[in-house]
């Protein structure tokens, strides 16, 4: 019997705290600072001058979402990922009704930084591919 286990999802990134910010208001998330500390700041002012800034993480307000972590990496990203997720905004929709609704969270999120990458379409499904702040790709479903 096996028993059900916390997800965290970690994202390798330049800016932790741009991209964590980023992801905050794509999903209702807020800043979840470590434990022991009520601020990145001032976890940050324990750290080495070298690691200051070099994770950040949010977390859904009702505990039911996983934790996203974001740390620093030195390389950038170079190709497509191998993981991403699909930001659920028109489950139960169909045609155009859940193309427009496709099309406003779109709007919404390139007002952010977001990219439209392309639009994936036939009569009754639809999804587009986006790419965050830092070029993750991510799909609103």
């Amino acid at each position: 019997m096996s028993s059900i286990k916390q997800v965290q999802v970690t994202f390798d990134c330049a800016e932790p705290e741009r991209v964590a910010r980023f992801w905050c208001e794509v999903l209702g998330y807020v800043v979840s600072p470590p434990k022991g500390y009520a601020t990145w700041d001032d976890f940050d002012r324990t750290r080495p001058p070298e690691d200051k800034g070099s994770w950040f993480a949010c977390g859904d307000p009702s505990g039911v979402g996983p934790r996203l972590f974001f740390q620093r990496v030195p390389e950038g990203k170079v190709v497509k990922n191998r993981v991403h997720l699909d930001v659920r905004v028109g489950t139960g929709l169909v045609g155009e009704e859940r193309l427009a609704a496709l099309e406003a969270e779109c709007a919404r999120l390139l007002e952010l930084g977001a990219n439209r990458v392309r639009l994936l379409h036939d009569d009754n499904d639809s999804c587009i591919v986006m790419q965050d702040v830092e070029g993750n790709e991510f799909c609103l479903d």
